[in-house]
């Protein structure tokens, strides 16, 4: 009887058991673009065309949904215009983390204002819309649900949706999915935390199989987070092939050609655009918008090795291949712009895909790195004096030798950083080697550097005067840049001022007081100037004039701060945290105007040594000055030297 009643209770066990089975489906090994396919379809809230989900729309995202599920990648980057499905990425692989891999998510967007926006009008509408996560997601309208705005359970895990500039929930919970999206308009810092993006990545270090996507429209070139992440992955770029000649390229703006009128309408203009068509880089071949959008594409990388180093797979795609956005809808945006820098940007940004540089009309850095030049001499023909600029550092001295022409032609002679402390007697005696120096023409003339100035800003202030009066006999001064208002002048006479050494006087020195701003405009006027001759800026093709020295030369730029009382103020552009060699060049230009060469005698000097086989032309003095009435000051200073 007993033996019977197991039986039968096993018999009735195995039955349950089997029906329970029966009703669990087993996991669907699907790509996310597989899963988006069967399960997606999109509403009107959130995209304008309705109906079932169609990856085919946009082959571009195959590679991008698909690398989600490869166990090699563990980080994922998309750099993106506007009208290209970027936001749908992350909605799938959201969704497919929901339904397919549960875990714990975290979704931040730029602010808390972001969050309730993107969950009103694009997660509830998915989660709407989309059977298998309306089934595990419970409407946050019911009293038992646990489920807001900011939050979503589901069996397996829950999505926490939080701003970048919240720090508490960006470090409350261990995650192992994290999805970034704008990343470029993120915080800088979350409170006093540190990199949001950073105080998130920590959070996921605890899943062997964590996944981290971060997407976003490009900004400002040098301070574009989504770029810095683009860089570290294999950089791969969406390529079309040419009908004509088979070759795969980016499509880009330059390669885009049109036709266009204006017509005057009030205060502004309305355009017209005709005969739009795409030139192929590669053979000139021209192709209308409907033929290059149905050519084959793939992704193309740059750094496919960075997959296996360092688990990241970056992206970067434009509006041009769009579906939604229409070559003449991108181009009439440009033009409208009419050239307002702020118009621009948004252009490059959202439809160009590109990052912007806030430049003005001025080259990039690297169109002036490209004009650089092979010197047929240490000193070029067309040089007639030597300064120096020296910027003070609390490790260091930086330095530039400016040689200087006829109307503002200048010539960069040799640029280099004297490591160690400005209090140090090995810092100076370095420098000295610099300053003795003789630098030679070509024809066998050799000139010395007229005049030195030396920046006394910093905590070393007394020193820098100290040294500068010990050099007084090689034309060596101690400056102080004076910014603020435009009008200061650039150069004026110095003033007298105390050198004071532990508490205790030591003596005076010549101070003189330079208006930086008006130097700086004179440099970004200069460096506008394309051909040689007056004004123009020659730079040797060496490595003391690489891309570190270029990027502190253009690093500033002149803004309209409307609450200032000055309002015209020069900072530095994004991403150019350095710029001594942009204050240096100022010292220069500043010293130059200080001599006020005669250049005609300069020039005949130096003739008259080459002529007489002379080892050295004599450096000119500065014209003397005549007495100023109200303080005593006379040109003593200068025959003192």
């Amino acid at each position: 009887m007993t033996r019977e009643t197991e039986v039968q209770r096993e018999s009735k066990l195995n039955a349950c058991l089997t029906k329970v089975l029966r009703g669990i489906k087993p996991p669907e090994n699907l790509t996310v673009a597989q899963w988006a396919d069967k399960n997606r379809r999109l509403s009107s809230e959130s995209s304008a065309e309705v109906g079932k989900w169609r990856t085919s729309r946009t082959p571009y995202m195959v590679e991008i949904l698909n690398c989600f599920t490869d166990p090699l990648v563990e980080h994922i980057v998309v750099g993106a215009s506007s009208q290209v499905g970027k936001s749908e990425v992350l909605n799938n692989m959201v969704g497919y983390c929901i339904d397919q891999d549960p875990g714990p998510i975290l979704f931040v967007q730029p602010t808390i204002d972001d969050v309730k926006k993107y969950s009103e009008m694009r997660i509830a509408p998915m989660i709407r819309e989309t059977k298998c996560l309306r089934k595990k997601i419970a409407d946050p309208k019911t009293r038992d649900s646990a489920n807001t705005k900011r939050q979503k359970s589901f069996p397996g895990g829950v999505l926490v949706m939080t701003g970048s500039n919240v720090p508490h929930d960006l470090c409350s919970m261990p995650i192992r999915y994290l999805f970034g999206d704008e990343r470029d308009r993120w915080a800088r810092s979350a409170g006093s935390e540190g990199d949001p993006w950073e105080l998130a990545v920590a959070r996921t270090r605890t899943f062997y199989n964590r996944k981290m996507v971060e997407v976003s429209t490009p900004t400002i070139k040098g301070a574009s987070p989504i770029d810095d992440s683009y860089r570290l992955g294999t950089m791969e770029r969406w390529k079309t092939q040419c009908p004509h000649c088979g070759k795969y390229n980016e499509i880009v703006f330059k390669d885009i050609h049109f036709t266009h009128t204006a017509e005057e309408k009030g205060n502004g203009k309305i355009y017209t655009v005709s005969d739009i068509c795409y030139a192929c880089p590669e053979c000139g071949g021209i192709s209308e918008e409907n033929t290059i959008k149905s050519q084959p594409a793939h992704w193309e990388a740059e750094a496919p090795e960075a997959k296996e180093l360092h688990k990241t797979r970056s992206f970067w795609i434009s509006a041009w291949v769009s579906p939604w956005a229409t070559w003449k809808s991108i181009i009439l945006q440009f033009l409208q712009a009419d050239n307002d820098p702020a118009k621009l940007q948004v252009v490059y940004n959202t439809q160009f895909g590109q990052l912007w540089e806030l430049r003005g009309d001025m080259d990039s850095e690297e169109d002036v790195l490209a004009r650089r030049e092979e010197y047929d001499a240490e000193v070029p023909d067309g040089v007639l004096v030597l300064t120096c600029g020296v910027d003070t550092q609390d490790d260091r001295l930086e330095y530039e030798v400016v040689g200087h022409g006829r109307f503002g032609e200048t010539w960069g002679i040799k640029h280099g950083v004297i490591p160690g402390r400005p209090d140090t007697d090995e810092v100076w005696e370095r420098l000295d080697e610099i300053l003795d120096k003789k630098y030679s023409f070509g024809n066998g003339v050799k000139i010395k550097i007229t005049l030195t100035f030396v920046d006394e800003g910093g905590h070393y202030t007394q020193e820098v005067r100290q040294r500068c009066l010990e050099r007084m006999g090689k034309r060596v001064f101690a400056i102080k840049g004076i910014a603020g208002n435009r009008d200061i002048p650039y150069t004026a006479p110095p003033k007298k001022m105390k050198i004071v050494i532990e508490g205790r006087v030591i003596g005076s020195v010549w101070i003189y007081e330079i208006g930086v701003n008006a130097g700086k405009q004179k440099i970004v006027d200069n460096l506008r100037v394309k051909s040689p001759g007056p004004k123009y800026c020659h730079f040797p093709r060496r490595d003391d004039y690489g891309k570190t020295y270029f990027k502190q030369l253009m690093s500033e730029h002149l803004v309209y701060r409307e609450d200032l009382k000055n309002p015209w103020q020069w900072e530095k552009i994004p991403g150019h945290e350095r710029n001594e060699a942009f204050d240096i060049r100022n010292y220069n230009l500043a010293a130059c105007q200080q001599l006020d060469p005669d250049w005609d005698a300069l020039e005949a000097k130096i003739r008259a040594a080459a002529a007489n086989g002379a080892d050295i032309a004599e450096p000119p003095k500065p014209k003397q000055k005549k007495k100023r009435q109200k303080k005593g000051l006379s040109a003593d200073v200068y025959n003192d030297w």
